[in-house]
């Protein structure tokens, strides 16, 4: 006979079951398939496969027991012993990057972009029949960050020590330990980690609740589900709560905990408070919590900040969410017209010029220190924020300009660039072959990453990577990180654009209009400038028949000599300095 407690258990299973997986599952298309056009339809099947692919790398992320409905065949059960030390289960979630630490700050940072992409384009994921895979990741990352915060005031912010990971290049079965969890609390607070995770938690739950900004999106994705909802807003109470009011006061979790620092060290904890104030007025239907966003904006004088959207600053994401909740409810009061001058002054300085950023000579928004260790992140967010904010442009000629701007920098990374690659992993011949990934290269040689084994052992596909370097260069070396490393947050934003291609582009990605070999034939000569290699920091390096013309130089006068020397040094500091050049 059933007991009263195997109903409510059964009523509660039922009320958190996610949306089914399909049966039989997607799985990744061989890479050939990226240099074949589509018919022109919507869906279409090109974006679609894109979609499928970005959602699938997440996948190949895990940490922990693999689901029976695992798609990464080559990919195993890891780090089961993940938060024993101080008794507590924090199995589960996922690697942050191209190793095996587990980090709460940029991981919800990725979950927070994520389902505010899939609030405002979530029909994409409909269309593409990626709906349950995206319900499937969000899960797998939210369930872990549940685990993370196992008490009101208590949050952990990393499992695994860096440096121990960074000393380790192999497979998942073999993972060094002890694997450390590092928290913060009451008494050792960090007002940012605490404040972005709030952020993830009441974003997602707007996206599960259906809590729509404005018709002029497709609409959140098909995943409701009020019980999941209702649990992320609670955690995302207590933690703005736990951000505002420790007793330890309020600070950068890195002085807490120094050991993050390392890896994903904070700036500041200003544009955290206010975008989880802003999530939170939303989730709510607070007014009071809008003008505590607001509030925080004066408080940290974030209006003068003109930089980069991404897991460390949310600043640029701020005028555009404080538009989006003030036009979809005046009673906040918030002024619509007022957000809208301030988003668009940032997003002016991008498109017109004026900002700290600018072109490279192929055309990738750049910004100096930012982009040189992952160039595609400031650009890819950049356009996702422009994209997102066409709708609300106050002229046309706005709408037209960013959404072409926008529409320019995905297609940079779509393989329209000076090297013809598209930078995702196996989604056509020319994509990277050797992304900076210790669980698919196959090697174990950390002294030998580059050629041990030669050729990668698996394809991460989806896999987003850092991107060229500031003279449009892709070197595709394993070990150089800067270019070749993936990262959780590299994929949210072009998850993003992807389901906003989704909904309304016939028209296929630029990458399939790429032929095998694209890429062979523009390989740069040379070795990178960055900071995993410093051999090619004297600039481009000169073409072949550059290199016949200097043969000739002994035979010239000392003259010519030195103003070919002159000549070629004003051309490389025109080229990093100059953005039209």
């Amino acid at each position: 006979m059933w007991t009263p407690l195997f109903f409510v258990l059964l009523a509660s299973s039922r009320a958190f079951a996610q949306v089914p997986l399909p049966d039989p599952p997607f799985l990744p298309q061989n890479a050939t398939a990226g240099a074949s056009p589509s018919s022109a339809a919507i869906p279409n099947s090109q974006w679609s496969s894109l979609l499928g692919n970005l959602l699938y790398f997440y996948e190949a992320q895990r940490s922990g027991k693999l689901p029976s409905t695992n798609r990464v065949k080559w990919r195993n059960d890891s780090a089961l012993t993940d938060g024993q030390d101080v008794k507590l289960d924090l199995t589960g979630g996922l690697y942050d990057a191209g190793d095996y630490i587990k980090c709460t700050f940029p991981l919800s940072f990725t979950v927070m972009s994520i389902c505010w992409g899939a609030t405002d384009f979530g029909k994409g994921y409909d269309l593409a029949n990626q709906t349950p895979y995206l319900d499937d990741m969000l899960r797998w990352s939210l369930d872990w960050l549940i685990k993370a915060h196992p008490a009101n005031n208590t949050l952990f912010v990393q499992v695994a020590n860096e440096e121990v990971d960074n000393a380790y290049w192999g497979g998942d079965r073999n993972i060094p330990s002890p694997r450390p969890s590092y928290q913060i609390n009451d008494t050792s607070p960090g007002t940012d980690a605490a404040a972005g995770t709030a952020a993830a938690f009441a974003a997602c739950s707007n996206l599960y609740a259906n809590r729509i900004f404005s018709n002029s999106y497709s609409g959140p994705a098909t995943l409701q589900n009020a019980t999941y909802a209702a649990t992320l807003l609670e955690h995302a109470k207590q933690l703005f709560t736990f951000a505002t009011s420790a007793s330890g006061g309020q600070a950068v979790y890195q002085r807490s905990v120094p050991e993050v620092g390392k890896a994903y060290a904070s700036s500041g904890y200003g544009d955290e408070l206010a975008i989880a104030a802003l999530f939170l007025s939303w989730a709510t239907n607070s007014s009071s919590l809008y003008q505590q966003a607001q509030g925080y904006w004066q408080q940290y004088s974030l209006g003068s900040y003109d930089g980069v959207f991404n897991w460390d600053n949310k600043t640029p994401g701020l005028s555009v969410l404080f538009a989006q909740i003030a036009q979809a409810n005046p009673s906040f009061g918030g002024n619509a017209s007022t957000w809208k001058t301030v988003a668009e002054k940032y997003f002016d300085g991008i498109v017109y010029g004026g900002g700290p950023g600018y072109q490279t000579h192929g055309g990738l928004l750049y910004y100096k220190g930012d982009s040189d260790d992952a160039s595609l992140n400031p650009s890819l967010n950049a356009a996702m924020l422009l994209t997102r904010y066409v709708p609300l442009a106050s002229t046309q000629s706005r709408r037209n300009d960013y959404r072409n701007y926008a529409n320019a920098q995905l297609n940079y990374a779509l393989g329209n660039n000076p090297m013809q690659v598209p930078y995702i992993v196996g989604a056509n011949p020319n994509s990277p072959q050797n992304p900076h990934s210790a669980m698919a290269s196959g090697g174990n040689n950390i002294s030998n990453i580059n050629t041990s084994p030669p050729q990668e052992a698996y394809i991460l596909y989806g896999g987003v990577v850092g991107g060229p370097d500031k003279y449009d260069r892709f070197f595709d070396i394993r070990a150089d990180w800067p270019e070749t490393e993936v990262a959780l947050d590299y994929n949210a934003p072009m998850l993003t654009l992807a389901a906003m291609h989704v909904l309304n582009d016939t028209a296929d990605p630029f990458y399939t209009s790429l032929k095998a070999g694209a890429y062979e034939s523009k390989k740069p000569q040379g070795m990178p400038c960055d900071e995993a290699y410093t051999e090619g920091c004297g600039g481009p390096q000169l073409s072949q028949g550059g290199k016949i013309a200097l043969g000739v130089i002994p035979g010239l006068t000392g003259l010519s000599i030195f103003s070919l020397l002159v000549w070629w040094a004003m051309i490389s500091l025109r080229r990093e300095h100059d953005p039209l050049y």
